[in-house]
């Protein structure tokens, strides 16, 4: 069964554990005494970001949430990339296609966003708002791994918007470095 509670904490514990160490990490994840264990999702969020914000300055708060990305359906959404990019000469012939679209990818002023009318993290569903948007840092992972994988090049992310924070969508722009179209 897919348990993304599970998940979440195992690779924010890691994330954290890399800048860090081990008793951060638990710490970070757990709460100082294990407090956290029995805190249901919603609430484990908004704590664990505290924590993680309590501990870390911003810099280090990004680099560790972009590395928790779950990997939630990556190789599905790598084969749609794919499959678009192999039929594309540019950014805007990328973008161009119903199913492209579909997929919240457009490209404006020769720039490439993509945008969400819901909110893709499972583990938010029952989170009515978060105060800052170091959680939704791991979405910009996650697209960085997808477009890197997809393009072959490296990519950066940047959050726009979030829905979470109280924006009516949630937008990324995605920078690729030097795209190879087919």
């Amino acid at each position: 069964m897919f348990d993304i509670r599970n998940i979440q904490e195992k690779v924010i514990y890691e994330s954290v554990k890399a800048e860090s160490n081990a008793d951060i990490a638990s710490e970070v994840v757990y709460g100082g005494n294990g407090e956290a264990k029995s805190e249901n999702n919603p609430d484990w969020v908004k704590s664990a970001m505290n924590r993680l914000e309590n501990k870390f300055d911003a810099e280090a708060i990004k680099k560790i949430r972009m590395n928790c990305q779950c990997g939630y359906r990556m190789d599905e959404k790598i084969a749609l990339v794919k499959e678009l990019k192999a039929d594309a000469a540019n950014i805007e012939e990328f973008t161009a296609s119903e199913k492209a679209k579909a997929a919240g990818l457009f490209c404006k002023d020769g720039e490439l966003f993509l945008q969400f009318n819901f909110c893709p993290c499972p583990i938010l569903a029952d989170v009515d708002q978060l105060e800052t948007n170091t959680w939704c840092q791991c979405t910009t992972g996650y697209s960085k791994v997808l477009f890197e994988q997809a393009f072959g090049c490296k990519v950066d992310v940047e959050l726009l918007k979030s829905i979470k924070m109280g924006d009516h969508i949630c937008l990324m722009k995605i920078i690729l470095h030097d795209p190879v179209f087919s």
